[in-house]
């Protein structure tokens, strides 16, 4: 029998956290965290559910280096083999040092880009296992991605 799967589940606060979150009925099954911003609904979802806070870079290169050695310190504490995100800057970090560590990286791009691709979602597709767009209208940017319509 397959060993359960750990899944690191990342994703800025906002809209990409509720969106992650509508994968409930997948993740319950196995163990999982979350890693996200310490915004109020970040720190709602922790009174339910195992959560690390980090940075939010904010296109800042100090706020970077942060974020990306909390995002280190989270990793090699949980060694997930697999990592979840739907973005967007502040999951970046996890996404690269994941794969770095051979860990696999499925990502779905944002359901507020209907027409264009998220400057994220543009960072993680080449090393994206599975990718994942929710509007068929963005196809053209991702032809290794896979349509997987609306997750809400």
């Amino acid at each position: 029998m397959e060993k359960t799967k750990k899944i690191c589940l990342t994703a800025s606060a906002g809209g990409h956290l509720k969106e992650i979150i509508q994968l409930k009925p997948f993740y319950k099954q196995h163990e999982h965290y979350f890693v996200t911003l310490a915004r109020e609904d970040g720190k709602s979802l922790a009174n339910k559910e195992k959560t690390y806070f980090v940075e939010c870079p904010s296109r800042n290169p100090l706020r970077f280096a942060l974020n990306f050695f909390q995002s280190l310190k989270i990793l090699l504490k949980e060694k997930p083999d697999i990592v979840i995100s739907t973005g967007a800057d502040t999951a970046l970090a996890t996404c690269y040092l994941a794969k770095l560590f051979g860990k696999k990286i499925i990502y779905i791009e944002s359901f507020c880009r209907p027409s264009k691709p998220s400057i994220t979602g543009k960072m993680v597709y080449p090393i994206a296992d599975l990718f994942i767009y929710q509007w068929k209208e963005i196809e053209q940017f991702y032809p290794k991605g896979k349509f997987g319509g609306s997750i809400f």
